[in-house]
């Protein structure tokens, strides 16, 4: 996430900066203000061709769906990816356009739309009955401050109508956007969340085009001109590489969007890095062109914004801090029936969720069977093919799926251990007779009910069965990340 939100901001300079400079006509290409509407055609049109690029140099065309056509196989996009790239192009017209209004600052619209959507994150994640852990409603409290603050400091401004509906377009964008992504996926099933990112990806442009292509039919003048006269001058290309810069950022907002964590979590990041790149993008105009600078609130907005990040950084942070140099780790065990599917399952998976949380080094997850009567027995075959539809096929560092083999519990594993999680009652129930000592440690991995063994079952048993553990592995890792709750004892006695 870091990274991503590293690339997100500087990504975003040099869009903000052209916008800002072709709409004030400080260009070395022109010295003509340009509007927004005008400059949309070219704009989209190098997102068009950016998009297109990036799609083939990266191989990710190749998660499309296909539709025969004629006798060809044509890439196409779901029912539900069209309809997520419909809201998609209403926030990408609409944020070039809300940089552009006259009378309002370009910093102004910035905050304004981000203050919007991260008021939208909670309820969405409220809605899709994800769970928000402190640190993320702290994150977010702070970075409504931040956006507060710097609101405060943004003086003489004419909010127009047409800007207040283009902001108010953007953010039904974001809703609907938002909405999709959570139903189809962010689920951390990397086949999934590969497929909605590359559908969307080339929906959204293509949507932008016809709707602006529309407009300039049903006689927009503005839209016509940036269709026609507009591409011939030197402008154009400065409108033309807004798109191209776009499509850089768009790829990292949008894998920062599909991490599987709430949107609490990651939209203060995505807004504090636009906030930073607003203000970067601000003070290089003033110095280059003489534009405006910011003012002062802005400067005490990001104390607010730095402080958010910390907030959302602090479980990863903490955990580090706990066991720097002493090689103390919590140790997790999950335990099944023969240590052949469930178990093994939620080992991987912890591994991969606690290294993609950054917190891999301060846990040891381990697996073990009750009903093991030989060990040494290898991972099932559905168990493997459902992991690696997760895109776990092997966990760097941490072995190949292909490498488990089996091994039954034993009372010093319990004691070893620091939090035991059971795949059903009746298993920990055996856990509990073979080591009482260990009987606080020991609950069942789903808190609601037991996950059933697919162990015979078809492959759809498996796969449903790897989300299920998916699933809860991810609640019970917050739950043993959370910023006001102690680890777990070592067990270590």
């Amino acid at each position: 996430m870091g990274w991503l939100t590293f690339g997100y901001f500087i990504s975003y300079i040099p869009y903000a900066m052209l916008v800002k400079a072709l709409a004030s006509g400080v260009t070395p290409l022109s010295s003509q203000q340009v509007s927004g509407a005008e400059m949309l055609p070219a704009t989209v049109l190098g997102q068009l061709v950016a998009m297109v690029f990036f799609l083939a140099l990266t191989g990710r065309w190749r998660h499309l769906r296909r539709a025969r056509i004629g006798g060809h196989r044509i890439p196409v996009a779901g029912r539900e990816t069209l309809a997520a790239g419909f809201f998609t192009s209403l926030i990408v017209g609409a944020t070039t356009m809300n940089y552009t209004f006259s009378g309002v600052s370009i910093l102004f619209m910035l905050l304004l739309m981000r203050g919007g959507v991260l008021i939208l994150s909670p309820l969405i994640d409220a809605a899709r009955k994800r769970r928000v852990m402190k640190n993320s409603w702290v994150g977010l409290f702070l970075s409504l401050i931040a956006v507060s603050v710097a609101l405060s400091d943004v003086h003489s401004y004419q909010l127009t109508l047409a800007a207040v509906l283009s902001v108010l377009i953007y953010l039904v964008g974001y809703l609907g956007r938002f909405d999709i992504m959570s139903r189809v996926a962010k689920n951390g099933v990397v086949a999934t969340d590969r497929r909605f990112f590359a559908e969307e990806h080339a929906a959204a442009p293509i949507w932008l085009a016809v709707l602006l292509g529309a407009g300039a039919l049903a006689g927009q003048p503005q839209l016509r001109a940036g269709f026609t006269t507009f591409l011939g001058t030197p402008p154009a290309l400065a409108a033309a590489a807004i798109g191209v810069t776009y499509e850089v950022l768009f790829v990292f907002a949008t894998l920062i969007y599909l991490d599987r964590r709430e949107y609490t979590w990651g939209v203060p990041a995505w807004a504090f890095a636009s906030l930073m790149s607003g203000l970067v993008a601000s003070y290089a105009l003033t110095w280059l062109a003489g534009l405006l600078a910011p003012g002062t609130g802005q400067l005490i907005a990001l104390g607010f914004g730095v402080a958010a990040v910390a907030a959302l950084a602090y479980p990863s942070a903490a955990l580090w801090w706990r066991t720097r140099g002493t090689g103390a780790a919590c140790r997790v065990l999950f335990v099944c029936g023969g240590n052949t599917s469930r178990s093994p399952m939620a080992e991987v998976i912890a591994w991969a969720q606690a290294a993609e949380a950054g917190v891999a080094h301060a846990f040891r997850f381990s697996s073990a069977g009750i009903a093991t009567p030989l060990s040494a027995r290898p991972m099932a075959p559905g168990a493997r093919s459902a992991l690696a539809e997760l895109g776990l096929q092997r966990v760097p560092g941490r072995g190949n799926p292909r490498r488990h083999r089996a091994r039954p519990i034993t009372s010093e594993l319990c004691r070893v251990s620091s939090v035991i999680y059971c795949m059903t009652r009746a298993h920990r129930d055996r856990v509990v007779a073979l080591a009482p000592e260990a009987a606080s440690r020991t609950v069942r991995l789903d808190p609601h009910g037991d996950i059933p063994d697919p162990d015979g079952q078809s492959p759809e048993a498996y796969r449903q069965c790897a989300q299920h553990i998916q699933r809860s592995v991810h609640l019970r890792l917050c739950q043993l990340t959370e910023v006001y709750g102690p680890l777990p004892s070592t067990g270590r006695g």
